[in-house]
């Protein structure tokens, strides 16, 4: 079952404020509130764009084993296709994790990207 991500929007002061208080213990956040917070739409319609909802589906439907498979199903470079799967990974839209084919060479195992959201919960804060 693919998980909800509750977002927060919310000014860079706020964003601040809390992490510095739940980092000095002043503040635990409550079960339901938003992990991620951003300060607009705007960031997240960029990670939400209709090219990145296509590779989310597009993800989901083909679970390719590695980016490098991945890029070659999209026609997308590597480079390029790895930084949005970075930028989806801290939305907590998509995990990039081990892959369980073989190791390439140096030893290191493919990074497999993997759906975790389709749902998308917003909360804001003024």
């Amino acid at each position: 079952m693919r998980q909800s991500v509750k977002i927060g929007i919310t000014s860079y002061a706020n964003i601040k404020a809390r992490t510095i208080a739940i980092a000095k213990g002043q503040y635990k956040p409550r079960p339901g509130e938003p992990k991620l917070w951003l300060t607009s739409f705007k960031s997240l319609a960029s990670a939400l764009s209709a090219e990145n909802q296509e590779l989310l589906k597009l993800i989901r439907e083909q679970q390719p084993e590695s980016i490098a498979q991945l890029a070659e199903i999209t026609g997308r470079k590597t480079s390029n296709l790895s930084r949005t799967l970075k930028t989806l990974e801290r939305c907590g839209i998509i995990a990039l994790k081990e892959s369980r084919t073989k190791t390439q060479p140096g030893g290191r195992a493919p990074v497999k990207p993997v759906v975790l959201a389709e749902r998308f919960d917003f909360e804001f804060v003024l």
